[in-house]
């Protein structure tokens, strides 16, 4: 095992180009932790959005990006249980959240309080893995996208009143959450994107919402005015009037994004900024924020995830070299993808 160890940081926050590539020793490993050989990262919005300074949440400064990472278990501390060199594991977003909510605000989150997966090794708490049973065949880069993307699109559609079938979901956008389940509408301002995925992962309807800027009565025309049963909102206060239009009395819109956010700060446009509290009484649904999920849930998914051989979808895989981590994040940043981007870390040995 080398002594040092290849990470990457963010610098003064104004772009992902300001993400350095630094030598730094190899990580201690305590008697509680496991020390990861990372070998696949998936990179989320919330990477771009830290490194322009614009992502809502607590930051440590130059903390290494990215809380999505897959890797081989090449050290263990002295008291882990439950875990052998040799295992393949995926980080929790959240390192201190076992079962139910976030209570501490989001103190433990890897990539913006806590140092990312964008390095060669990681030093991890044990109990903020989840192994990787035997008859999983994803490589490396798949596992990675479960963390963050995966996870959420768990919670969001099993977290609180679990999909029945028989139930609709509308989806916003095709990005890596949008296309990790069942049978939906999907919305996206592009035709391209919206066909591929009715071709490739059979949505049974698609809407462009550019061209149907109403599209709550589109998804209500779909429904033969019942409206969907769940909502997995990414765009945040932009969209959120439209979304509990679209849902059923009573339906579940789960919030878990911020990409398409009401003009709040012009107080000549306050009127753009929907009345949620009347509108989701009016309609008596449930409006819950999704914050990634537990440990529990991420286990959930896993053993989903391989006993059913759902296969992610990765748009573009990256090498871990400074050209590789600069393509990704501009390929992110360009917004053109359909599911995840990712960046394999080639083993040493």
């Amino acid at each position: 095992m080398p002594s040092t160890n290849v990470v990457y940081r963010f610098g003064n926050r104004t772009s992902y180009k300001t993400i350095t590539k630094m030598s730094e020793s190899q990580p201690t490993v305590r008697d509680h932790e496991i020390l990861i050989e990372v070998r696949g990262v998936a990179l989320n919005y919330r990477d771009l959005a830290i490194s322009k300074s614009v992502y809502p949440g607590t930051v440590t400064e130059h903390v290494v990006p990215c809380s999505d990472g897959a890797g081989v278990v090449v050290a263990i501390g002295a008291s882990v249980e439950g875990i052998q060199v040799g295992d393949r594991v995926i980080t929790n977003f959240d390192v201190a959240n076992m079962y139910g909510p976030v209570l501490d605000g989001g103190s433990h989150w890897l990539g913006g309080t806590l140092d990312g997966m964008l390095r060669q090794y990681a030093a991890v708490p044990a109990q903020a893995v989840t192994k990787i049973p035997e008859n999983c065949n994803l490589n490396f880069v798949q596992l990675a996208s479960l963390v963050c993307a995966g996870v959420t699109a768990w919670n969001a559609l099993y977290g609180l009143a679990p999909l029945r079938p028989g139930q609709t979901v509308l989806l916003q956008g095709t990005g890596g959450v949008s296309i990790f389940g069942a049978t939906t509408i999907i919305t996206s301002s592009s035709d391209e994107k919206l066909k591929f995925v009715k071709e490739i992962f059979g949505a049974d309807y698609t809407i462009n919402y550019r061209k149907t800027p109403d599209w709550a009565t589109e998804v209500k025309q779909i429904t033969t005015g019942r409206g969907v049963d769940f909502v997995v909102e990414t765009g945040g206060s932009g969209t959120i009037a439209q979304s509990i239009d679209a849902v059923v009395p009573g339906g579940q819109i789960s919030v878990i994004g911020f990409l398409s956010p009401a003009k709040q700060e012009d107080p000549a446009k306050q009127e753009e900024m929907p009345d949620v509290a009347m509108l989701a009484l009016g309609k008596g649904c449930i409006i819950r924020g999704v914050q990634i999920g537990s440990k529990q849930l991420t286990e959930e998914l896993v053993h989903v995830v391989a006993s059913q051989n759902i296969q992610p979808y990765i748009h573009e895989t990256f090498d871990f070299d400074d050209e590789g981590v600069q393509a990704a994040f501009s390929c992110l940043d360009a917004a053109g993808h359909i599911g995840k981007i990712g960046i394999a870390v080639k083993p040493e040995h």
